[in-house]
């Protein structure tokens, strides 16, 4: 005791706080072990936060996949887990889906005739797609399922009475294969319904349209030229479901240009890309827009692909080219036995040969698509 006061005395004498010395490394002491503690604490915390953002993402994928199972229950002959494209787009043979747009239970008169037939023909080993449009007025003959002959749409009516939209698409693609020469894998078909609420889901689309028109959709009104129907104006059109519908089925308009199946294919095919953009690039951003678009699907489309299948096809509903089946090239008009308009094939040898039209599809898809050329260097 005598020793410690005695520093203490000595401390004072210098003009040191012998106590503040103390007090200064019994801190520093505190310090030295309250640092690790820290680092410890801090490490806790992000293992903690990593954690539940693993939980989270593993929530919310199981979350997706119940709704992707769901959805798929509605509108797929198909396995959920399955996959009919994932293999062959990454290939090297053709890829080939028939799409059919019907009127279904709402569209009165003609409610499971095909009202638009489009084939999308995806090269893998290119990675390009060509759509196909079938004009709906294509005569078939030498079918023994189509009896009495018939336009191509009709073809799905048949299918349909026999069995279903299931039979009216296998039937109508296995009738489209023997008219085209294509190997047609898999179908998709869509009712207006259905086509109506998947352009709202994604809020609405946006079309430039190079020529302004009128329509209607009654003949006799067309003859008279009276277009009550409505006009789609030259430009850029931002279009809701049932307008996105009407643009892209009108036949009866005040351009004849566009009163043609020709035409028609086109403008359905400015609203499949604009629909194709509001999709997204496949990313997060991707399965909003996804999801809503399933919603509206869900009862009012079937297909024999899988979801994960048509995730897959999504990204080819832009396509590279067009393969037109023009009149005065491959097919030309004439009327059947009761003086319904039909287009038949140039250069037949028979009402049933359709070998001129198989060898003008195969000659057209092995036509190169020209590669866009590089814009100009603004470099001075």
């Amino acid at each position: 005791m005598r020793d410690a006061a005695r520093r203490e005395e000595r401390l004072r004498a210098r003009g040191i706080d012998p106590y503040s010395a103390a007090l200064a490394s019994s801190a520093a002491g505190e310090a030295a072990f309250a640092e690790p503690r820290r680092r410890r604490s801090i490490k806790r915390t992000l293992l903690l936060a990593v954690l539940i953002l693993l939980i989270g993402v593993a929530v919310g994928a199981i979350l997706l996949w119940q709704r992707v199972s769901a959805f798929n229950e509605t509108v797929s002959t198909a396995p959920t887990t399955s996959s009919a494209l994932f293999f062959p787009l990454g290939g090297d043979e053709r890829v080939n889906v028939v799409l059919f747009g019907y009127g279904g239970v709402e569209h009165r008169g003609g409610s499971y005739l095909a009202d638009s037939i489009q084939i999308i023909s995806i090269d893998p080993a290119t990675d390009t797609t060509t759509m196909i449009p079938i004009p709906r007025d294509l005569w078939v003959e030498g079918n023994p399922a189509i009896s009495d002959n018939g336009k191509i749409n009709e073809a799905f009516a048949i299918g349909y009475q026999a069995g279903g939209i299931e039979e009216a698409a296998r039937f109508t693609t296995s009738v489209l294969s023997e008219l085209t020469g294509l190997e047609l894998q898999h179908w998709l078909a869509i009712d207006f319904s259905g086509f109506r609420a998947m352009v709202d889901a994604v809020g609405g689309v946006t079309v430039v349209n190079p020529t302004a028109f009128s329509y209607t959709w009654d003949e006799a009104s067309f003859h008279a030229g009276n277009f009550t129907g409505g006009t789609f104006e030259q430009g850029e059109l931002h279009l809701a479901g049932q307008a996105a519908l009407d643009y892209s089925r009108s036949r009866y308009t005040s351009i004849p240009a566009e009163s043609s199946d020709f035409a028609r294919s086109v403008r359905q095919q400015r609203v499949l890309s604009s629909l194709r953009s509001k999709l997204g690039d496949g990313g997060v951003a991707s399965i909003g827009p996804g999801l809503r678009m399933m919603d509206a699907l869900a009862g009012r489309m079937l297909t024999d692909l899988s979801a994960i299948d048509l995730f897959l096809l999504s990204g080819h509903l832009n396509p590279d080219r067009r393969i037109e089946m023009t009149e005065g090239v491959i097919l030309e008009a004439t009327s059947n036995t009761i003086g319904q308009y039909i287009l038949v094939v140039i250069g037949r040898a028979s009402s049933t040969d359709y070998a001129p039209l198989h060898e003008f599809v195969r000659a057209e898809l092995a036509r190169p698509i020209p590669t866009q050329a590089p814009a100009p260097s603004q470099v001075p």
